[in-house]
């Protein structure tokens, strides 16, 4: 691992799948005790992280009461404890059904899903694994439904489609209509609108804060960190991270299933 910088941050900001949370999607009691510890020492923590606000649900026992994340690559603010929405920037409404019809015409069989203010849409057949029966409102349907509510990040899956022609194709699809990230979750191609990303909700946040980029160490695995880790003072790519992550990130430390943030945080709590 690289040597952390001397001073101490004033925000920790976090990924969590690949980076915070280890590959059997559990959380350490040594990376808990570490992430809880960090308020006690005037330091800001944040989860932000590719999951929407429900899948949050299960780690509110790290995150603590008064934890915030920022949720879906950017698109919302959740206060976890208190399981309220706090912010969202979500798609323009005709914006949204262009692209779905735009991308329906271009790849045969994909379907999509969406995240919204109020709760999942799932088309039919869609895979949800973290779907509580009772728990969520879920949205099922086609077509215009989708747009029906405030929509911050659009997924779009093609079964049979090799990954890196799939994601080309959208790509050129969605061009400047919105920012298409890759956080490495079963083929899924994430879309928010333009302009959201982590670093950009990252930022606002910090600026509510009063805290500069200087100030904020930023840990993460996958390419859809990469503006995040860009824009930290310190960007920290976990060892298994994805190459291109491990080739820009200022200092790298242990992987996920080694506790690497806790291992590069323990010396300030």
């Amino acid at each position: 691992m690289s040597s952390p910088p001397r001073a101490t941050p004033a925000l920790v900001a976090t990924d969590l799948d690949g980076t915070f949370v280890r590959s059997d999607g559990s959380v350490s009691a040594r990376s808990a005790r570490v992430w809880q510890s960090l308020p006690d020492r005037g330091v800001e923590t944040l989860i932000v992280t590719a999951r929407p606000p429900r899948w949050l649900h299960d780690l509110e026992h790290v995150v603590g009461p008064r934890g915030v994340a920022i949720c879906g690559n950017g698109a919302f603010v959740y206060d976890v404890g208190g399981r309220r929405l706090l912010d969202a920037h979500v798609f323009d409404a005709a914006l949204l059904l262009a692209l779905v019809e735009d991308l329906r015409a271009a790849i045969p069989g994909v379907f999509f899903a969406a995240e919204r203010a109020d709760g999942p849409y799932l088309e039919h057949g869609w895979p949800d694994p973290h779907s509580r029966s009772g728990a969520d409102r879920v949205h099922r349907g086609h077509g215009a439904a989708i747009g029906d509510g405030q929509v911050g990040k659009l997924l779009a899956l093609a079964p049979g489609i090799p990954v890196a022609e799939f994601f080309a194709l959208v790509d050129a699809i969605v061009g400047e209509r919105g920012h298409l990230a890759y956080s490495g979750a079963h083929g899924l191609a994430e879309i928010n609108p333009r302009g959201v990303t982590k670093a950009v909700a990252l930022e606002q946040w910090c600026g509510r804060l009063g805290i500069a980029a200087a100030d904020v160490w930023a840990f993460g695995d996958m390419p859809n960190d990469l503006p995040m880790l860009r824009w930290a003072g310190v960007g920290y790519a976990v060892a298994n991270a994805h190459p291109d992550v491990l080739a820009e990130a200022d200092a790298v430390c242990p992987a996920n299933d080694d506790d690497g943030v806790a291992a590069t945080l323990e010396p300030y709590v």
